[in-house]
């Protein structure tokens, strides 16, 4: 029996710079913080596979992030090619993070008008601050959005609190959205089926005898 590939969904990382974005990138990959003190400068495109298993379906969460090239130019169109999710990152104590969204979401329907579309609200560990952004504001938002958005999380990146979850939640909604077409994926790779070039050509010849036969008047 031929081995069935697990399905990777590429998901994305959207946002202005600093909201937490190449963080969140650390939780999921080796589950560690690094402060802005300690931490190093660097700009360049970087992604990551991790595992997620949903009832009886199993996925690779492929998670990309800009590496802070928004600083220096506009992320090109093939960031965005082929993905099935984007995280659109703001940070809860940085109001103006939260109202440049709608850009960063004009940017997502453009490039990658197929993927579903995560909020995220990171720094939810104020220590007594007030955020500046609400409960209501995100819910506005997404009511302006039209069902654009398919669900809204609040993350640490510093306590790590809330961010295995939403990731959880994130292959559970691709593996939804995704399942016929990961079905017929199995099915076919489970039977080894497989359609080479002289098969296609064979199937076009007998579809066109049939169709001379169809039209034969006897």
């Amino acid at each position: 029996m031929a081995k069935v590939r697990i399905p990777k969904q590429k998901v994305i990382l959207c946002g202005e710079y600093g909201v937490g974005k190449s963080s969140l990138f650390r939780r999921f990959t080796n589950n560690t913080f690094i402060t802005n003190t300690d931490r190093k400068s660097t700009l360049g495109l970087d992604h990551i596979e991790k595992d997620y298993r949903v009832d009886d379906k199993q996925i690779k969460l492929q998670l990309w992030d800009t590496g802070g090239m928004e600083r220096v130019a506009s992320v090109t169109s093939s960031y965005y090619k082929f993905a099935e999710g984007a995280i659109l990152v703001f940070a809860l104590d940085n109001a103006a993070s939260f109202h440049s969204l709608s850009q960063h979401l004009l940017d997502i329907v453009t490039y990658a008008e197929n993927a579903k579309i995560f909020i995220c609200g990171n720094k939810s560990d104020l220590e007594g601050r007030e955020p500046e952004v609400s409960d209501a504001d995100v819910e506005a938002f997404c009511e302006q959005c039209h069902s654009l958005i398919s669900a809204t999380y609040k993350t640490s990146c510093k306590t790590g609190e809330g961010i295995e979850e939403m990731f959880q939640d994130i292959s559970r909604i691709l593996v939804e959205s995704n399942r016929s077409k990961m079905d017929l994926q199995a099915s076919m790779e489970q039977h080894g089926f497989q359609i080479v070039a002289g098969q296609v050509e064979l199937v076009n010849a007998v579809a066109d005898d049939a169709d001379d036969s169809t039209n034969c008047v006897c």
